[in-house]
């Protein structure tokens, strides 16, 4: 084999995985958060759920892709991991569409497939139809790399000892192991099943050489999700433990009955003179098949990792930190789901972040109702959690928003961020507010009885505010109408309680010093009421859409 069938051979592989990565941006592009509504729907379902995986699978022509996009999903919280289950069964069952295609000889419509998916980009305007470019020129790409490879290994006909070392693959533990460690390496068990398809159509393996290889390909496909899990949450961890058991189940199962029946010459019988079709047609069997055998135990699966991986408590209450927001989401990988995981995460922060910004506002007004200066350090420490909170949050929509190929996604992001901001003005007026009780302690202020209701009435208003925000829809006009409704509620209020400490000031009820003050308290109460109705318009009410 000369060093330039070796170039070809990488050149076809790095051809090959690019396709497969365009397919997947494409998609990501095109579906985007839609993701998360798509899979909400019918994964409650566990046959529906498989028909999704192995859709989404077909059209990426990845499992491992699919496997992460679940890990992510699993990750966020945004599915559950007995859902995960049945996504993950029918994604083994779409990747076995690839070397289907590959028998067929798809691949000599390969140069129209990438002509066409490049023309839909540089020449239409339309966004949509650069994203479907990518699916439709990833494709062509993907069998071109294909075709690079079946004739770079041409060559190895004449290699004796390399047709030796196939023959020992007929050997289970060392076909198994063989096919395990080779997609391990290169992370994709479409590719490794089409590399096999290429040595067959080369003429340098058959069926039975091949077979156990093809067995421990599956199990190889699983590293991808494997590494993805890596510093995740335990369910996302189960989730890789559920995929490692469906192939290790699978080829076990294949393994025995290979030995002791004749499946494999049956198979070899449907087509005698394609290999390559033979080694697709195994590979869909054997994906279909354990897929069939194991729906029933599917919530068995979920509950058996589970037991592997049980349940560890991890007290982080001591510290800041992120609770949604994990470290799958900020490796950069741009696979599919990717907008829907950073969505979803970031808006689980955000309503972490309203929790705390209503919990500083009721303790600020309460501290100056109740002349409770002692609740200063408490309101103090959750000042630095939403600061904290709305740094980190910025700084991981900053990393998103760069990456983020749907335009939708990207505008609610952007809007996310200014609502990150706007919550930590609110917190930085509730510890203005707060703070107002040290000065009354040092200069000896009271507020009067009327005074001292008025700041019952803003603490009111400001948590009913507060709360309309924690149960806010996108898209909902109805929820914007009562933000709208609270935030004029406020103007009026101030301009009332403005008039009322004049009035008390004129008729001598009130010191210098204590007006003052609760003039800018009201400054204050005025504020949160324009940041609420900021956040409003930027949670996809207003400027956002539904």
């Amino acid at each position: 084999m000369k060093i330039t069938d070796i170039l070809s051979l990488l050149g076809g592989l790095a051809l090959f995985l690019y396709g497969m990565q365009m397919m997947s941006s494409g998609l990501e592009a095109a579906a985007g958060n839609k993701m998360k509504k798509i899979l909400e729907r019918l994964t409650a379902n566990r046959f529906l759920g498989v028909l999704v995986g192995a859709g989404i699978t077909a059209v990426i022509q990845s499992s491992s892709a699919t496997t992460v996009m679940v890990v992510g999903f699993v990750n966020s919280g945004m599915m559950t991991l007995r859902q995960a289950v049945w996504i993950i069964m029918g994604a083994n069952i779409g990747t076995t569409i690839t070397g289907q295609l590959i028998a067929l000889d798809v691949g000599a419509l390969a140069p129209a497939f990438a002509f066409l998916g490049v023309a839909m980009v540089v020449f239409v305007k339309n966004k949509k139809a650069h994203h479907y470019g990518l699916i439709v020129a990833g494709l062509g790409i993907l069998f071109l790399g294909m075709e690079m490879m079946s004739t770079a290994m041409m060559p190895l006909r004449d290699s004796e000892a390399f047709v030796s070392l196939m023959t020992k693959f007929s050997n289970p533990l060392l076909g198994i192991l063989a096919g395990a460690v080779f997609t391990a390496i290169i992370q994709s068990s479409s590719a490794s099943v089409g590399i096999l398809q290429a040595l067959a159509t080369s003429g340098l393996v058959t069926l039975p050489n091949a077979v156990f290889v093809l067995f421990g390909q599956n199990i190889g496909t699983c590293i991808t999700a494997v590494l993805a899990a890596i510093g995740t949450s335990r369910n996302a961890k189960r989730t890789t433990i559920i995929h490692l058991s469906f192939n290790i189940i699978g080829t076990t199962i294949f393994t025995i009955v290979c030995i002791l029946t004749p499946l494999t010459g049956l198979i070899e019988s449907l087509s005698p003179s394609n290999v390559a079709q033979q080694i697709a047609n195994m590979h869909t069997l054997f994906n279909v098949v354990t897929t069939i055998l194991l729906i029933p135990f599917g919530t068995y699966l979920a509950s058996f990792a589970e037991k592997i991986l049980p349940d560890k408590e991890e007290d982080k209450s001591g510290e800041m930190h992120l609770e949604f927001i994990r470290p799958i989401q900020m490796k950069g990988e741009n696979h599919i789901g990717t907008s829907a995981i950073a969505i979803n995460g970031i808006k689980q922060e955000i309503h972490r972040m309203i929790g705390m910004t209503k919990e500083n506002v009721e303790l600020s007004f309460a501290a100056v109702a109740e002349g409770r200066g002692e609740l200063l350090p408490e309101v103090e420490e959750k000042e630095e959690y939403i600061d904290y909170l709305n740094k980190e949050i910025c700084k991981y929509i900053s990393k998103n928003i760069v990456k983020e190929t749907n335009q939708k996604d990207a505008k609610y992001m952007s809007a996310l961020f200014k609502v990150c901001g706007n919550l930590e003005r609110i917190g930085d007026h509730a510890m203005n507010i707060c703070e107002y009780t040290k000065m009354m302690d040092d200069k000896g202020i009271s507020l009067s009885k009327p005074e001292l209701e008025e700041v019952a009435s803003m603490k009111t208003i400001c948590l009913e505010a507060l709360e309309i925000l924690e149960q806010i829809k996108k898209g909902s006009k109805e929820d914007f109408r009562k933000v709208e409704a609270v935030e004029k509620k406020i103007d009026d209020m101030t301009k009332t309680y403005r008039q009322n400490q004049i009035d008390r000031m004129e008729a001598g009820q009130s010191s210098d010093e204590a007006s003052i003050l609760y003039s800018e308290m009201l400054t204050d109460f005025e504020r949160i009421g324009d940041h609420i109705l900021n956040i409003g318009q930027e949670m996809g009410l207003g400027k956002v859409g539904a």
